[in-house]
C-alpha cells in the first residue's frame, strides 16, 4: 500500500503568519507616521503612497484601466489612465486620513466636516422607523461612518472581514471606536432586520460583486452587475427610507459629506419591486461616480456577470493584498 505524502500545510501556514505580521508592522508604521505629521502634509504624503502603489501593483491597475475603459468608452486612453493615477491617490489619502481620523475627538472630525442634506436624516429619524443607508467604495467611505455616529447615532453596518487578522482588527477597532457596530457579510440579514424593526438605523455597501443567493443583476455603466438585493429587500419588509451617502474631499484637507434624497420605493406588492429598488440605488452611485470618477475603487473586478457572457473587463485574479491599501481595498475584491 502506496503512503501519499503529507501535504505541507504547516510552512504555508507560517509563510502567511510572517506575511500578516509584516503587513500589521507596516501599517503600525503608516498609522504612526500619520498620528506625527502635520496635516497639511497628510494628504500629499497619502496620495503619493497611493501613487507608489499605482506603479507597485500591476494587476490591480490593470483591472481598473480596463474597467475604466469600459464605463467610459470615449474617453482616450491617457484619460483613462489619469483617472486610475486619481483613483490609487485616493485611496492613498483615505488610508492616511482614516488613521489620523482615529485619534480624532468627535469635535475634531465635524470641524472638518460641512454636511449638506441634514435635514433628510433628521426628518427619517423623526418618522420613529429605522433607516437604511447606503454607499459605495467611492470618496471617504471610511471617514463617514464615522462621522455619522458622532453627528447621529452609530449604527450597525455590515463589513467584509479582511484577509489578515490582524489588520481586520485594526480596522474593526478604529469602527467601533465611535460606536458603530460591525457584523459579517455571511448571516447579516437577520441581524440587520432586527434593527431595522427595532428603529435602529443600518448601513450597507452596494457595489460588490455578489454571487450569492441575495444577488440580482442590474445595470452599472450600462453592463451587468451582479448586486446586493439585501438593501431593498430589507427596506421594503421594514418600510424604511433608503439614503444614500457620501464623503468627497474639499480644498484645505476638509470634507463635504452629502446625504443624498431618499430613493424613490416602488409597491412593495409589485414582483419586481426588490429589482427595482435596487436599480434606482445603483442608479445613484453611477451618478456620483460619473461626476467623480478618480473617487471610485476600480481596482474591484465589478463586472464579473459581463466577462462571463463575453464582455469586455479584466480577468485576472485581484487576490493580491498588499499592507497598506489592502486593508481598505480587499474589502471589494
Amino acid at each position: 500500500m502506496t503512503t501519499l505524502p503529507e501535504r505541507p500545510v504547516a510552512p504555508v501556514r507560517r509563510s502567511r503568519s510572517v506575511r500578516h505580521r509584516l503587513e500589521y508592522l507596516a501599517v503600525l508604521g503608516i498609522r504612526l507616521a500619520a498620528r506625527l505629521m502635520p496635516r497639511r502634509w497628510l494628504v500629499s504624503t497619502g496620495a503619493w503612497l497611493g501613487a507608489l502603489f499605482y506603479r507597485l501593483d500591476p494587476r490591480r491597475r490593470r483591472t481598473a484601466v480596463a474597467n475604466v475603459r469600459a464605463a467610459f468608452p470615449v474617453r482616450t486612453d491617457d484619460e483613462c489612465r489619469a483617472i486610475v493615477r486619481g483613483a490609487f491617490a485616493n485611496l492613498g489619502r483615505h488610508v492616511f486620513e482614516l488613521l489620523r481620523f482615529d485619534t480624532m475627538s468627535a469635535e475634531q472630525m465635524l470641524d472638518l466636516v460641512e454636511f449638506e442634506g441634514l435635514e433628510r436624516v433628521e426628518h427619517a429619524l423623526a418618522l420613529g422607523r429605522g433607516v437604511m443607508f447606503y454607499t459605495g467604495h467611492f470618496g471617504f467611505w471610511e471617514l463617514q461612518i464615522m462621522v455619522h455616529a458622532v453627528r447621529f447615532e452609530p449604527i450597525l453596518m455590515v463589513a467584509r472581514t479582511l484577509n489578515n487578522p490582524l489588520l481586520d482588527a485594526m480596522i474593526e477597532r478604529v469602527r467601533t471606536r465611535v460606536g458603530t457596530r460591525i457584523i459579517p457579510r455571511q448571516g447579516a440579514v437577520r441581524g440587520l432586520l432586527r434593527e431595522l424593526l427595532e428603529h435602529r438605523s443600518v448601513g450597507m455597501m452596494i457595489d460588490q460583486h455578489m454571487q450569492d443567493r441575495s444577488a440580482v443583476t442590474v445595470e452599472f455603466f450600462n453592463r451587468p452587475a451582479a448586486t446586493t438585493s439585501s438593501i431593498a429587500a430589507l427596506a421594503l419588509r421594514a418600510g424604511v427610507p433608503v439614503i444614500p451617502v457620501f464623503a468627497l474631499p474639499l480644498a484645505g484637507g476638509r470634507y463635504r459629506m452629502i446625504y443624498e434624497t431618499p430613493v424613490d420605493a416602488p409597491d412593495p406588492e409589485s414582483p419586481d419591486a426588490v429589482q427595482t429598488l435596487t436599480q434606482r440605488c445603483t442608479d445613484v452611485l453611477e451618478m456620483y461616480v460619473r461626476r467623480y470618477p478618480e473617487l471610485w475603487l476600480w481596482m474591484h473586478r465589478r463586472w464579473r456577470v459581463a466577462d462571463a457572457v463575453g464582455g469586455t473587463g479584466d480577468r485576472t485574479s485581484s487576490g493580491t493584498h498588499h499592507p497598506v491599501t489592502g486593508a481598505l481595498a480587499t474589502d471589494g475584491d
